[in-house]
């Protein structure tokens, strides 16, 4: 069994490390989606190209990687395989061993995870962070209150323990990631959703 969830750990995490951004950004003749905008290679960076279906796309991909392996090692495994799944795909789209461990910010990919462990709280959290992007127009800003809401959310819904300190420890991970965007939060210097960032010390 131990050999099992160390191969569920390796696959989640290769499938989790592909970067979608960086790849359809390429097929569609931007370059490297790296040396534009804010440099990361998630869905709303590939927005500022102004390629709105190309970021769907990219948000949808990053997304269906987690999903992917958290269904898969819930499939032939178990659901303990499946929280260890969601986790590494994750470790895997934030520091992916192509790119000298420098990946996104994991957001798309936390979301779907949640979707496919447990959907109605994957679907809270995607709510959450409409409707944060609605009233405040930060997209850092809405994924950090839909992620750090996971933990509470996940407690009172199913009272499991195990799952609420996953949603705690990816919220970390998340909020690691997005720690420049935190100070430039607090600094008013947040560039909004959908505004192009020509600015290089800009990174979202």
């Amino acid at each position: 069994m131990t050999m099992i969830y160390a191969i569920t750990a390796l696959l989640s995490y290769l499938l989790g490390s592909i970067p979608f951004g960086l790849v359809l950004c390429r097929i569609a003749g931007y370059g490297d989606i790296r040396k534009i905008g804010s440099g990361n290679i998630g869905a709303t960076n590939v927005l500022r190209t102004g390629n709105k279906p190309l970021a769907a796309l990219t948000l949808i991909l990053d997304s269906g990687k987690g999903a992917i392996a958290v269904l898969l090692a819930y499939y032939f495994v178990d659901f303990n395989a499946a929280m260890m799944a969601a986790f590494t795909a994750l470790l895997g789209h934030l520091y992916p061993v192509w790119l000298k461990f420098k990946g996104g910010k994991g957001v798309a990919t936390t979301l779907g995870t949640l979707i496919a462990l447990k959907w109605p709280l994957g679907l809270m959290a995607c709510g959450i962070w409409l409707c944060a992007a609605a009233i405040f127009r930060y997209s850092s800003l809405s994924a950090l209150i839909a992620v750090g809401a996971t933990p509470l959310l996940s407690h009172y819904m199913y009272g499991d323990a195990n799952l609420s300190g996953l949603c705690a420890f990816i919220a970390a991970l998340v909020y690691i990631k997005h720690r420049e965007n935190i100070k430039r939060l607090f600094a008013g210097e947040e560039p909004k959703i959908g505004k192009k960032n020509s600015a290089a010390g800009n990174k979202i």
